[in-house]
């Protein structure tokens, strides 16, 4: 019988306060790529507004992360890895 996630959880804790106490090195680390937006808009050739509008991202958001006010969260930085490999594809996926 598998562990479930309440045991995958605890595990995954455990195993991250040893790795900060030292006693590990075994912990494995989860790097989230983040793309640069305003070089990804800029290559799109769209201004802060067409991609705002054209991905469904805020405005202000969008703004936050160009000025570097704000990061995007592991799921936003998902989303711009998406857009930043097949824009095309993740345009065309959010037209009605």
């Amino acid at each position: 019988m598998g562990m479930n996630f309440g045991d995958d959880l605890i595990e995954s804790l455990n195993q991250a306060v040893a790795f900060t106490k030292g006693q590990t090195k075994s912990a494995r680390v989860h790097v989230v790529h983040v793309p640069n937006v305003r070089s990804l808009r800029q290559r799109l050739k769209m201004s802060q507004q067409a991609f705002a509008s054209t991905y469904r991202i805020p405005l202000a958001t969008l703004k936050g992360w160009e000025q570097g006010r704000r990061q995007p969260d592991a799921t936003a930085a998902a989303y711009l890895s998406v857009i930043e490999k097949m824009p095309t594809e993740a345009q065309a996926a959010l037209e009605n």
